[in-house]
């Protein structure tokens, strides 16, 4: 009988271990490390991008279309086109195939079914007139659970339904923002301007009160001068979706998470965590966009703080195990200790000085599984979802081969052509994050239509 071989940790020779270990790495090492990154990063998102470094999205097919986008059935979108010749009519990469379609044409046809067509069907979605836009931050400072990709999906999944979408990149990072191709010089084109704008102006109205009262102002220095200046359209930049803007990120943009406490500290009063809420109110932002998704660091630091702190809804991805589940636990103790930190310390003065007491809230939170695998892990996501109960959606987010791919290339999956699989391989990889928008829209949903109750009651009350 032929002995079993040992494990590969047994008998590892002392000077072949010192052969394979190389020279020791220097300071100056990390430089070329990042540096040969930075040159594979720009090759990789060059693929699929246009001669002038611009990332396209692809073309939209007739029968995808009419399949996910606008629901008429083939024929009768094809004879639409046909006795309305002035609206796009897409293009054949051969006589007679497939009618292919920009998203920006799929939008003008949407437009024109929902003016024309029957009025019992949804061409266009559910967006109450008059009030603000919705923000949902995707947060879990776990990393790998997908939370890039999931905040990308609900961004896209929006902008295909018709949704005017911004994204706004917390993490410096900057993976939404490759995924959106977006560029950034330096944290100026970053929320810190918006963020030091803020504290800036609170400053100024603290150094008129200062001034009233006779006492030397504060400083101003020249980066609060600057940002003075600065809007949130300063910084939005147009990608290659149609609907969808961005405000990007990049590496310096953490230089937030050192310089906001030094604020702070110089300016009690400064109420830090309000800084990205005031600053889209002040620009009109919430006006200009159906919704605004935030996708965050994997940290509890300022950035995240402001982020969940703007936010409406509140999606926290996490995968199927043991470990991620203990560190969403961990997580949801953080924000528990954070913000109900904050409500004490602030309503402890309000209520000394007789002001509104403030309280944070959400329309709604909701951890949800992703790249889920029905075959290992439905126990424990099923345990999972009997302790958080409603704080976890029932749907679980497969992880299929189309979801595999896309990861490993700088697109999202609603960016893969379907030619590059078969179509079921294509429709089930897309049915999973199609499910995972579905349940994020009744959520959306739902909150626009709890705040169109209430104002339609005082409306009526006054």
């Amino acid at each position: 009988m032929a002995q079993a071989s040992l494990p590969p940790y047994y008998n590892i020779s002392p000077d072949s271990a010192l052969a394979e270990l190389g020279d020791p790495v220097a300071t100056s090492d990390f430089a070329h490390v990042a540096e040969v990154c930075t040159r594979g990063r720009e090759d990789l998102m060059s693929r699929g991008h246009l001669l002038d470094g611009k990332k396209s999205l692809r073309l939209f097919s007739t029968w995808e279309i009419t399949k996910y986008l606008i629901p008429v059935a083939t024929p009768h979108f094809r004879r639409v086109l046909k006795a309305n010749p002035n609206l796009p009519q897409g293009e054949s990469e051969t006589d007679g195939g497939a009618k292919w379609f920009t998203l920006d044409e799929v939008l003008r046809l949407r437009a024109h079914f929902a003016t024309e067509g029957s009025k019992a069907k949804e061409y266009t979605p559910y967006r109450p007139k008059g009030l603000p836009a919705k923000i949902a931050a995707v947060a879990n400072f776990k990393g790998g659970v997908g939370k890039t990709s999931t905040a990308a999906h609900l961004a896209m999944s929006a902008a295909l339904d018709g949704y005017r979408v911004l994204v706004i990149d917390l993490d410096s990072q900057g993976s939404m923002t490759s995924i959106f191709g977006g560029t950034v010089k330096d944290e100026w084109d970053t929320v810190f301007p918006l963020i030091a704008r803020d504290y800036a102006t609170d400053l100024q109205a603290e150094n008129r009160r200062r001034a009233d009262r006779g006492d030397a102002p504060l400083p101003l220095d020249d980066t609060m001068t600057e940002a003075l200046g600065i809007t949130a359209q300063d910084i939005t930049q147009k990608t290659h979706w149609p609907n969808i803007d961005l405000i990007g990120a990049q590496l310096n943009l953490y230089w937030a998470e050192f310089q906001i406490p030094v604020w702070r500290m110089g300016l009690k009063s400064w109420k830090l965590w309000d800084a990205l809420t005031n600053a889209l109110e002040r620009d009109g932002v919430l006006d200009n966009y159906d919704l605004v998704i935030l996708d965050t660091p994997p940290a509890l630091g300022y950035l995240t703080i402001n982020g969940l702190t703007a936010a409406d809804i509140l999606m926290v991805p996490m995968g199927a195990s043991f470990l991620e589940f203990d560190s969403t636990g961990r997580f949801f103790d953080m924000l528990h200790a954070t913000f109900n930190s904050i409500e004490e310390g602030e309503n402890m003065a309000a209520r000394a000085l007789g002001r509104d007491e403030i309280r944070f809230e959400w329309d709604a939170v909701r951890t949800v599984i992703t790249r889920y695998d029905s075959g290992q892990q439905a126990e424990l996501a099923s345990l999972m979802q009997a302790y958080m109960g409603r704080f976890m959606t029932p749907y679980r987010q497969d992880f299929t081969a189309l979801v595999g791919q896309a990861g490993e290339q700088v697109n999202g999956i609603y960016e893969a052509d379907y030619r590059d699989f078969n179509r079921e391989t294509y429709a089930r990889g897309r049915e999973t994050f199609d499910q995972t928008y579905a349940m994020f829209k009744k959520l959306l949903i739902g909150s626009w239509r709890r705040d169109e109750v209430a104002a339609h009651a005082a409306d009526t009350k006054s």
